[in-house]
Protein backbone atom coordinates (compact mmCIF):
# COMPACT_ATOMS: atom_id res chain seq x y z
CA UNK A 1 0.00 0.00 0.00
CA UNK A 2 2.73 2.49 1.15
CA UNK A 3 4.76 1.69 -2.27
CA UNK A 4 1.24 2.39 -4.49
CA UNK A 5 0.99 5.61 -2.86
CA UNK A 6 4.58 6.74 -3.64
CA UNK A 7 4.08 6.00 -6.81
CA UNK A 8 0.43 7.52 -6.89
CA UNK A 9 2.64 10.94 -5.46
CA UNK A 10 4.97 10.55 -8.18
CA UNK A 11 2.77 10.16 -10.73
CA UNK A 12 1.21 13.52 -9.65
CA UNK A 13 4.22 15.16 -9.61
CA UNK A 14 5.47 14.17 -13.13
CA UNK A 15 1.82 15.40 -14.17
CA UNK A 16 2.27 18.83 -12.54
CA UNK A 17 5.74 19.11 -14.24
CA UNK A 18 4.88 17.91 -17.47
CA UNK A 19 1.30 20.22 -17.15
CA UNK A 20 3.14 23.11 -16.59
CA UNK A 21 5.74 22.78 -19.19
CA UNK A 22 2.74 22.25 -21.36
CA UNK A 23 0.91 26.10 -19.86
CA UNK A 24 4.26 27.85 -20.19
CA UNK A 25 4.90 26.47 -23.74
CA UNK A 26 8.13 24.47 -23.26
CA UNK A 27 6.46 22.08 -25.68
CA UNK A 28 4.39 23.52 -28.15
CA UNK A 29 1.36 22.20 -29.84
CA UNK A 30 2.28 19.26 -32.04
CA UNK A 31 5.19 18.26 -29.80
CA UNK A 32 5.62 14.59 -29.14
CA UNK A 33 6.55 14.11 -25.39
CA UNK A 34 8.53 11.06 -25.43
CA UNK A 35 8.48 8.42 -22.59
CA UNK A 36 12.40 7.58 -22.48
CA UNK A 37 13.23 11.29 -22.47
CA UNK A 38 11.12 11.76 -20.01
CA UNK A 39 11.73 9.72 -17.76
CA UNK A 40 15.45 10.08 -18.21
CA UNK A 41 14.95 14.02 -17.61
CA UNK A 42 12.90 13.30 -14.22
CA UNK A 43 15.37 10.71 -12.74
CA UNK A 44 12.55 8.16 -12.68
CA UNK A 45 10.93 5.28 -14.53
CA UNK A 46 9.17 5.31 -17.47
CA UNK A 47 6.09 4.16 -15.80
CA UNK A 48 5.01 7.34 -13.71
CA UNK A 49 5.38 9.89 -16.70
CA UNK A 50 3.28 7.09 -18.65
CA UNK A 51 0.69 7.50 -16.25
CA UNK A 52 1.23 10.99 -15.91
CA UNK A 53 0.68 11.43 -19.57
CA UNK A 54 -2.41 9.64 -19.05
CA UNK A 55 -3.66 11.75 -16.48
CA UNK A 56 -3.24 14.97 -18.99
CA UNK A 57 -4.99 13.37 -22.27
CA UNK A 58 -8.14 13.24 -19.67
CA UNK A 59 -7.59 17.03 -19.06
CA UNK A 60 -7.60 17.02 -22.90
CA UNK A 61 -3.91 18.50 -22.76
CA UNK A 62 -2.25 15.88 -24.93
CA UNK A 63 -3.50 12.99 -26.79
CA UNK A 64 -2.11 9.61 -27.90
CA UNK A 65 -1.33 8.22 -30.89
CA UNK A 66 -0.93 4.27 -31.79
CA UNK A 67 2.86 3.29 -31.72
CA UNK A 68 3.90 7.10 -31.55
CA UNK A 69 3.70 8.39 -28.04
CA UNK A 70 1.52 11.16 -26.91
CA UNK A 71 1.21 14.40 -28.79
CA UNK A 72 0.76 18.06 -27.35
CA UNK A 73 -2.73 19.14 -28.31
CA UNK A 74 -3.76 22.60 -29.32
CA UNK A 75 -3.48 25.28 -26.55
CA UNK A 76 -5.15 28.40 -27.46
CA UNK A 77 -5.66 31.63 -26.28
CA UNK A 78 -9.45 31.05 -25.87
CA UNK A 79 -8.45 28.41 -23.73
CA UNK A 80 -5.99 30.22 -21.47
CA UNK A 81 -9.47 33.39 -21.49
CA UNK A 82 -11.43 30.38 -20.45
CA UNK A 83 -9.27 28.47 -18.10
CA UNK A 84 -8.29 32.04 -15.74
CA UNK A 85 -12.45 33.07 -16.15
CA UNK A 86 -13.47 30.01 -14.51
CA UNK A 87 -10.68 30.42 -11.80
CA UNK A 88 -11.65 34.07 -10.86
CA UNK A 89 -15.48 33.61 -10.63
CA UNK A 90 -14.79 30.14 -8.28
CA UNK A 91 -12.03 32.25 -6.75
CA UNK A 92 -14.66 35.29 -6.07
CA UNK A 93 -17.58 33.25 -4.87
CA UNK A 94 -15.20 31.64 -2.51
CA UNK A 95 -14.20 35.19 -0.95
CA UNK A 96 -17.45 36.35 -0.83
CA UNK A 97 -18.65 33.08 1.23
CA UNK A 98 -15.74 34.16 3.56
CA UNK A 99 -16.90 37.71 4.12
CA UNK A 100 -19.81 35.61 5.51
CA UNK A 101 -17.44 33.85 8.20
CA UNK A 102 -18.56 34.81 12.06
CA UNK A 103 -14.74 34.45 13.03
CA UNK A 104 -13.70 36.70 10.18
CA UNK A 105 -11.75 38.76 12.10
CA UNK A 106 -9.42 35.82 13.94
CA UNK A 107 -8.95 34.44 9.96
CA UNK A 108 -7.97 38.30 8.47
CA UNK A 109 -5.40 38.65 11.19
CA UNK A 110 -3.61 35.30 9.34
CA UNK A 111 -4.00 36.68 6.30
CA UNK A 112 -2.38 39.63 7.28
CA UNK A 113 0.20 37.93 8.86
CA UNK A 114 0.74 35.57 5.51
CA UNK A 115 0.51 39.00 3.23
CA UNK A 116 3.96 39.95 5.45
CA UNK A 117 6.06 37.31 4.98
CA UNK A 118 5.10 37.41 1.19
CA UNK A 119 5.82 40.86 1.35
CA UNK A 120 9.64 40.09 2.93
CA UNK A 121 10.00 37.12 0.25
CA UNK A 122 9.27 39.73 -2.66
CA UNK A 123 11.81 42.07 -1.38
CA UNK A 124 14.81 39.92 -1.00
CA UNK A 125 13.15 37.50 -4.55
CA UNK A 126 13.06 34.32 -2.49
CA UNK A 127 11.05 32.32 -4.46
CA UNK A 128 10.23 29.69 -2.66
CA UNK A 129 9.22 31.63 -0.09
CA UNK A 130 6.72 33.59 -2.16
CA UNK A 131 5.45 30.50 -3.21
CA UNK A 132 4.37 29.13 -0.28
CA UNK A 133 3.18 32.32 1.10
CA UNK A 134 1.10 32.93 -1.99
CA UNK A 135 0.05 29.32 -1.71
CA UNK A 136 -0.91 29.46 2.46
CA UNK A 137 -3.07 33.08 1.31
CA UNK A 138 -5.55 31.70 -0.83
CA UNK A 139 -5.28 28.44 1.54
CA UNK A 140 -7.02 30.64 4.01
CA UNK A 141 -9.17 32.32 2.40
CA UNK A 142 -10.35 28.64 1.25
CA UNK A 143 -10.41 27.58 4.70
CA UNK A 144 -12.55 30.90 5.61
CA UNK A 145 -14.91 30.38 3.16
CA UNK A 146 -16.24 27.20 4.66
CA UNK A 147 -16.73 25.68 1.31
CA UNK A 148 -14.68 22.36 0.71
CA UNK A 149 -16.01 21.09 -2.37
CA UNK A 150 -16.04 24.77 -3.94
CA UNK A 151 -11.88 24.94 -3.01
CA UNK A 152 -11.64 21.84 -4.34
CA UNK A 153 -12.54 22.82 -7.81
CA UNK A 154 -10.32 25.73 -7.13
CA UNK A 155 -7.69 23.72 -6.24
CA UNK A 156 -8.16 21.66 -9.45
CA UNK A 157 -8.04 24.61 -11.70
CA UNK A 158 -5.24 26.29 -9.94
CA UNK A 159 -2.82 23.48 -11.15
CA UNK A 160 -2.93 25.31 -14.68
CA UNK A 161 -1.15 28.83 -12.80
CA UNK A 162 2.47 28.97 -13.85
CA UNK A 163 3.09 29.85 -10.18
CA UNK A 164 6.67 29.43 -10.69
CA UNK A 165 6.59 32.29 -13.82
CA UNK A 166 4.96 34.44 -11.63
CA UNK A 167 7.10 34.10 -8.73
CA UNK A 168 10.18 34.97 -10.31
CA UNK A 169 8.61 38.79 -11.81
CA UNK A 170 9.36 41.47 -8.85
CA UNK A 171 6.07 43.77 -10.32
CA UNK A 172 3.60 40.69 -9.81
CA UNK A 173 5.12 40.10 -6.72
CA UNK A 174 4.72 43.37 -5.62
CA UNK A 175 1.23 44.05 -7.44
CA UNK A 176 0.48 40.65 -5.24
CA UNK A 177 0.88 42.11 -1.94
CA UNK A 178 -1.06 44.79 -2.80
CA UNK A 179 -3.71 43.43 -4.22
CA UNK A 180 -4.17 41.00 -1.04
CA UNK A 181 -3.79 43.59 1.64
CA UNK A 182 -6.97 45.31 -0.64
CA UNK A 183 -8.92 42.29 -0.27
CA UNK A 184 -7.77 42.16 3.42
CA UNK A 185 -10.27 45.38 3.48
CA UNK A 186 -12.62 44.41 1.23
CA UNK A 187 -13.39 41.21 3.53
CA UNK A 188 -13.67 43.16 6.81
CA UNK A 189 -15.89 45.32 5.57
CA UNK A 190 -17.82 42.86 3.26
CA UNK A 191 -17.87 44.53 0.16
CA UNK A 192 -18.82 41.80 -2.10
CA UNK A 193 -18.92 43.85 -5.30
CA UNK A 194 -15.08 45.12 -4.37
CA UNK A 195 -13.83 41.84 -3.56
CA UNK A 196 -15.29 40.17 -6.97
CA UNK A 197 -13.54 42.85 -8.50
CA UNK A 198 -10.08 42.74 -7.09
CA UNK A 199 -10.09 38.50 -8.02
CA UNK A 200 -10.97 39.42 -11.48
CA UNK A 201 -8.31 42.04 -11.76
CA UNK A 202 -5.89 39.66 -10.55
CA UNK A 203 -6.32 36.60 -12.54
CA UNK A 204 -6.73 38.83 -15.63
CA UNK A 205 -3.23 40.24 -15.16
CA UNK A 206 -2.19 36.74 -14.67
CA UNK A 207 -3.93 35.44 -17.79
CA UNK A 208 -2.09 38.08 -19.62
CA UNK A 209 0.96 37.34 -18.33
CA UNK A 210 0.55 34.60 -19.39
CA UNK A 211 0.05 35.15 -23.22
CA UNK A 212 2.19 37.58 -23.28
CA UNK A 213 5.40 34.43 -22.27
CA UNK A 214 3.16 32.84 -24.92
CA UNK A 215 3.83 35.14 -27.96
CA UNK A 216 7.28 35.76 -26.65
CA UNK A 217 8.11 32.23 -27.82
CA UNK A 218 6.29 32.64 -30.74
CA UNK A 219 4.01 29.15 -29.08
CA UNK A 220 0.97 30.34 -31.46
CA UNK A 221 3.24 30.50 -34.58
CA UNK A 222 2.68 27.42 -36.84
CA UNK A 223 6.25 27.01 -38.05
CA UNK A 224 7.10 25.83 -34.50
CA UNK A 225 5.01 22.89 -34.59
CA UNK A 226 5.89 19.71 -34.92
CA UNK A 227 2.80 18.09 -35.64
CA UNK A 228 3.42 16.59 -38.93
CA UNK A 229 6.60 15.24 -37.66
CA UNK A 230 6.84 11.72 -37.42
CA UNK A 231 8.94 10.49 -33.82
CA UNK A 232 12.63 9.95 -34.08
Amino acid sequence: MTTGLRRKQLTDEVADHLRMQIMTGHFHPGDYIRLDETASALGCSVTPVREALVTLRGEGLVRSSPHRGFIVETLGRGDIVDIFWMQAELSARLATHAADNPELSKHLATMQAIVDTLEEAVGVGDQSRILNAEFAFHRQVNITANSKKLAWFVYSASKYNPHELYARDPEWGRQAVASHRRLIGYLRTGDTAAIRTEIHTRFDDARDRLIRQLESIDFWDESTSNAAASPA
